[in-house]
């Protein structure tokens, strides 16, 4: 065979030029050929085989609430006992619906109440928890309410893990119960009693900056399917609340409404400025007006903190015994 004369208009140093090139690549074929995927060791390719199917796509945090579980164990008794007849009726409506804010079934749910202190972040550990009827006054049928649900003694132990790894000396309580700040809104919301709960302690000394932090060691738990839940009021001034039942004039209208704004207002902002804003809760409009002392305020703090960077909204706002109350939801 001849070889193919070249293009007439190709000069020989041209030609050079090019058979060169062809030679400086010829070692690279077979790095080339190396870098084609293989099939697997002691498994042939199969042309006919299904691609594998794509890893599971991570499973979203479950969102975190904070609300106002009202007072005392006012779903279960004549609103003409403890308000006005059709008062209670929307914050009722709420909590029934509370069961459905997370988008799939939670593991459990972590309730951190404000009527339970202790020296250290303190968590129930009881597989089987009693009830805990922390209220006086009200009529006797308030006094044999059962919400049997049981405990969580696994995950229970994975708070203090959380806590002391984040350098937060925490304790447990085998023989706590579910105090009204946990039952009366759960019983509402999981009527059944078939939702696994456990309660997380406030800080004695009540500092914002702590139970924030607390927050945050927890937030890993949301990722895990437990539902952070915070008990507590947006306003809680029980002076002002008893004016108001005895027919007095008060302040408490406003005072809420100026709390309440900020609130929002605050929660609407990008998450540094938003627990700044939190922390220095003592600055907003009527704060101590509010929170005479801060304990139904605390656990917002740690619902904040344990929601991260998640989005907040106040998606239920009221008003009971002549003052405004709001619920913040984060995710």
């Amino acid at each position: 065979m001849k070889p193919t004369p070249l293009p007439e208009q190709l000069t020989r140093r041209e030609a050079l030029r090019r058979l060169g090139a062809f030679a400086a690549l010829a070692p690279l074929a077979p790095l080339a050929a190396s870098c084609q995927p293989s099939p697997p060791q002691g498994k042939a390719m199969n042309p006919n085989e299904p691609p594998a199917a794509p890893a599971p796509a991570p499973v979203a945090p479950l969102p975190a609430v904070f609300l106002p579980h009202g007072g005392g164990p006012w779903p279960f008794m004549d609103d003409r006992v403890f308000g006005t007849p059709g008062m209670w009726d929307a914050m009722r409506a709420y909590m029934e619906r509370l069961s459905f804010v997370p988008p799939r079934p939670p593991k459990a749910v972590l309730l951190i109440s404000a009527h339970w202190e202790a020296p250290v972040p303190t968590v129930m550990t009881a597989a089987k928890p009693p009830m805990l009827y922390d209220y006086s006054g009200f009529p006797p049928e308030t006094y044999t309410l059962q919400w049997p649900a049981p405990g969580h003694v696994e995950l229970a132990g994975r708070v203090r893990e959380l806590l002391e790894a984040a350098g937060i000396s925490a304790a447990a309580d085998p023989a706590r119960g579910f105090d009204h700040g946990t039952f009366v809104p759960l019983l509402l919301a999981w009527p059944q009693a078939d939702m696994p709960t456990f309660q997380l302690s406030l800080q004695a000394g009540l500092d914002p900056l702590t139970h924030l932090r607390i927050g945050q060691a927890l937030a890993p738990l949301r990722q895990e399917g437990v539902f952070i839940v915070g008990s507590g009021m947006s306003y809680h001034n029980m002076h002002a609340f008893g004016l108001h039942m005895r027919g007095q004039r008060t302040s408490m209208r406003d005072d809420s409404l100026a709390f309440e704004e900020w609130l929002a207002e605050t929660l609407s902002l990008e998450p540094d400025r938003r627990h700044t804003r939190l922390v220095e809760w003592e600055r907003a409009p009527s704060a101590r007006a509010c929170h005479p002392r801060e304990e139904h305020l605390l656990p917002l703090m740690v619902v904040a903190g344990s929601a991260l960077e998640a989005p907040a909204s106040l998606p239920y706002r009221d008003v009971v015994l002549g003052a405004h109350v709001a619920a913040a939801h984060f995710g």
